[in-house]
């Protein structure tokens, strides 16, 4: 079945593409999400128009993950954590961590935006990559602390 996408999908195409899916992929998850549109004459000639407003979307978004961007490169977030004497933390501060501590500073941040090797199992400054969708980065420092 022939479709034509109102936004892009990740591997099958971008927003105004023609495309040919399985009909059940079609009937059963895109045309009833809004994700995409029949192709049939008439929305054919609506094409330019989807395209057009796909990338108003996407220079809103872009502009929104800079903004987010360039608030997070200002942050500074401290946890206090158990630890041996070694400096060892008995449990970690995770991704999920970090995406609540930013929350609560009104910072909406999704914890897949998060790049962590590994969580953080040690006290002691860290800078941590947030890498948003677009190639927009931003960097933020998290401070580990020994729990008194």
């Amino acid at each position: 079945m022939k479709v034509i996408l109102k936004q892009d999908i990740n591997k099958k195409g971008l927003a105004g593409d023609v495309i040919k899916v399985a009909d059940g992929f079609a009937r059963n998850y895109l045309l009833p999400r809004g994700i995409a549109i029949m192709a049939n004459a008439y929305n054919l000639s609506k094409v330019e128009a989807i395209r057009k407003e796909s990338e108003i979307a996407k220079l809103e978004l872009e502009n929104k993950y800079k903004a987010l961007a360039a608030q997070v490169s200002d942050i500074t977030l401290s946890f206090n954590r158990k630890a041996d004497e070694n400096g060892h933390l008995f449990g970690s501060v995770s991704d999920i961590d970090l995406a609540e501590a930013l929350a609560e500073k009104n910072l909406e941040i999704h914890k897949s935006y998060i790049k962590l090797d590994s969580h953080l199992k040690n006290i002691g400054e860290f800078e941590v990559v947030i890498s948003f969708p677009g190639d927009i980065n931003s960097s933020l420092k998290v401070v580990v602390q020994k729990e008194q």
